[in-house]
C-alpha cells in the first residue's frame, strides 16, 4: 500500500497508484483504494488493438466508398497535439480527404496559430474555421463562470455543435476525434466505456448546459444559434456519426507529441499551471480553467499529467506530488486578462466557485501561490496584432 504523506491536500483521499484525488468527477476507488482511471490504463494492455485498428480501417474505408466526391470525413481539429496527429494519421497512413474544420474559442496564443496554419500547411487540408465574435465570447465567459464553475462554456459547447453542423450542412456523415474519454479520464474506461460519441457528447462531458440556459440580458437566442447542435432528424437524415482514433489506436501522448515535432515542425511553448508544455498551447487561457478547477475541487492540470506519468512509469508518486505542489497552487497570469474581460472582479471570481466547491475541500483555505509570468504573455495573439498595428494618433471613431 502506497503512503499518502506526500500528498498536497491533507484531508483529501487520493488513489494509491496514481495522484487522482477523491474530488475528481466520475472517481471510484477499489478494495485496494486503486481509481478507475489506472484500473483503464490496465485494461489498455489487455487490448488487441491490431483488431481495433482493423475496425478503423473498415470504417475509413466504408466512409471512402460512400462519400464519392465529397469529403470523407470532417476532421475537427485546434491545431494541438492530437489533432495534428490526427491529420497524420487520416491524411499519410490512410489516404483519407478530411474537411479540417475548426471553432476558434478566439483565445489563440502565437504559437496556437502557427501550429494550426503548420497543420493545413503540411497536410494540404481545406479547411472552414468559426469564430465567435469577441463581445459575444467575453459575455460567455462571464456567463459560464457561475453557469458551470469554469471559464470557457463557449468552446466545450462549441468544438462539439461547429463540426456537427457542417457535418450535416456539408453532407459528410463521419468525424474522426482524437484521444477516447477512456485514456485518463475516470467517468469511461476501456474495459467499461460509458460516453459512446452522439450529439450529445460534449454536452455530457464538459458543457454540462444547453445554449438556451446561457441566454440573458447580454447573450440573445441569435447569440447563441451557432452553439446549437443539429437535431435528431437532422441527424437520423444526414446518419453522423463519429469516432476517437483513440478508441481504436494505442494512444500516447509523449510519442505522438515527439512524432509531429520531429517531422512535421510542431511547436510546444511553456504552460500555465503545469509542468508539460504540450497540452492546450493554442489557448491563453488554459491557466484559468485548470485553476478554476483547483479551486472547486483541488487539483489542477498538473494533477492529471502527472498521473498519467505515474501510471507509465515516468514518474515516482513522490515526485508527481512534489510537481503538483509547485503547480497546481499557481493563480495564473492569465487571469487577469480574464477579469479584464468578463468586468468580473477577483472576489467574484472566487466567490462562484466556492459555490462549486467539492464537499470535501468546501470548509478548506486552499493555498495559492501568485505568478511571476508578465500579463503580456495573455492576451490573444490576433488582438496583440491588432493592438500593434494600429495607429492611435491617426484613429478616429466613427461618429455615425
Amino acid at each position: 500500500m502506497y503512503s499518502n504523506k506526500f500528498k498536497p491536500i491533507k484531508s483529501i483521499n487520493y488513489c494509491n497508484r496514481c495522484c487522482f484525488p477523491e474530488t475528481m468527477e466520475g472517481i471510484k476507488f477499489d478494495s485496494l483504494g486503486i481509481c478507475n482511471a489506472c484500473i483503464s490504463s490496465e485494461d489498455k494492455m489487455h487490448i488487441n488493438w491490431a483488431d481495433r485498428e482493423a475496425q478503423l480501417k473498415k470504417i475509413l474505408e466504408k466512409a471512402k466508398l460512400k462519400s464519392g466526391n465529397n469529403y470523407d470525413c470532417v476532421l475537427p481539429i485546434s491545431g494541438g497535439k492530437d489533432s495534428f496527429f490526427q491529420a497524420h494519421i487520416l491524411t499519410k497512413k490512410y489516404n483519407v480527404k478530411p474537411l479540417a474544420v475548426t471553432f476558434s474559442h478566439n483565445w489563440y496564443s502565437e504559437i496556437g496559430v502557427y501550429n494550426l496554419q503548420r497543420c493545413l500547411q503540411v497536410f494540404s487540408l481545406d479547411h472552414i474555421q468559426f469564430t465567435p465574435s469577441r463581445n459575444l465570447v467575453n459575455n460567455l465567459a462571464k456567463k459560464s463562470l457561475p453557469t458551470i464553475g469554469d471559464s470557457c462554456w463557449h468552446c466545450h459547447a462549441g468544438v462539439g455543435a461547429f463540426p456537427m453542423q457542417i457535418a450535416t450542412n456539408f453532407n459528410i456523415p463521419l468525424l474522426i476525434w482524437g484521444e477516447s474519454i477512456s485514456e485518463n479520464d475516470p467517468r469511461s474506461t476501456y474495459g467499461c466505456p460509458v460516453f459512446k460519441f452522439d450529439k450529445d457528447y460534449f454536452s455530457k462531458v464538459s458543457s454540462k448546459v444547453s445554449p438556451d440556459n446561457m441566454i440573458d440580458y447580454n447573450i440573445s437566442k441569435k447569440d447563441i444559434h451557432s452553439f446549437k447542435l443539429p437535431n435528431d432528424k437532422q441527424i437520423k437524415i444526414k446518419k453522423v456519426y463519429g469516432v476517437h482514433l483513440g478508441d481504436y489506436i494505442f494512444w500516447d501522448d509523449e510519442r505522438q507529441t515527439e512524432f509531429i515535432k520531429k517531422e512535421y515542425g510542431w511547436k510546444e511553448t511553456d504552460m500555465e499551471g503545469t509542468y508539460k508544455r504540450y497540452k492546450s498551447v493554442e489557448c491563453i487561457m488554459s491557466g484559468v480553467h485548470d485553476f478554476a478547477c483547483y479551486v472547486k475541487r483541488g487539483f489542477g492540470r498538473t494533477t492529471w499529467q502527472a498521473s498519467v506519468d505515474v501510471r507509465n512509469g515516468l514518474l515516482e508518486r513522490k515526485d508527481a506530488f512534489n510537481l503538483i505542489k509547485k503547480y497546481d497552487f499557481e493563480k495564473p497570469g492569465a487571469l487577469n486578462y480574464f477579469l479584464k474581460i468578463t468586468g468580473l472582479s477577483e472576489r467574484e471570481f472566487f466567490s462562484f466557485l466556492k459555490k462549486k466547491k467539492h464537499k470535501s475541500i468546501k470548509n478548506i483555505t486552499l493555498k495559492i501561490r501568485s505568478t511571476k509570468k508578465k500579463n503580456d504573455d495573455f492576451i490573444p495573439f490576433y488582438e496583440k496584432l491588432i493592438n500593434k498595428h494600429l495607429v492611435k494618433s491617426s484613429y478616429k471613431k466613427n461618429k455615425y
